[in-house]
């Protein structure tokens, strides 16, 4: 597991990239705020994460879980599940929005276009309330795209 990115991964640069050409700043994995966020916007209030699916759990087609040492990677995943969760509730007593980009709105069948995800956080940062959460699209829509 020490191969395993915690910050830098390819669906964080694609989003940081896309943001970065639309104009807008922010700070990374800022050390003084719960759970080290993945992209931090202080003018906005809000930070953004960019979690894959298989080390944070996700309901989705992405997310199997592993045939071998079953216990461990239960206790592991859970483990994971669990702290987001505080994290979460740690921002929003701090009066920061959270914003979540699912790994599986990026890639695989039911991936989203990058440019409908970038629209919904830069609408989102603007709206000035609520969270955000990206996940890919329903199996119903799958079918249009490919």
């Amino acid at each position: 597991m020490a191969a395993i990115r915690g910050v830098n991964t390819k669906p964080e640069m694609l989003i940081r990239r896309g943001l970065h050409a639309c104009g807008l700043r922010y700070r990374l994995h800022d050390q003084k705020l719960p759970g080290r966020p993945d992209l931090v916007f202080p003018k906005f209030r809000c930070v953004l994460f960019v979690h894959g699916c298989f080390w944070h759990g996700h309901n989705c087609h992405l997310f199997k879980w592993p045939r071998t040492r079953e216990k461990f990677w239960r206790e592991k995943i859970g483990t994971n599940v669990a702290r987001d969760k505080r994290v979460i509730e740690a921002l929003h007593k701090a009066g920061w929005r959270i914003g979540t980009v699912w790994e599986c709105a990026l890639k695989g069948r039911r991936r989203r276009p990058l440019g409908e995800i970038l629209d919904a956080v830069l609408e989102w940062l603007e709206e000035h309330e609520g969270d955000l959460k990206l996940e890919a699209l329903p199996d119903d829509h799958a079918s249009v795209r490919n």
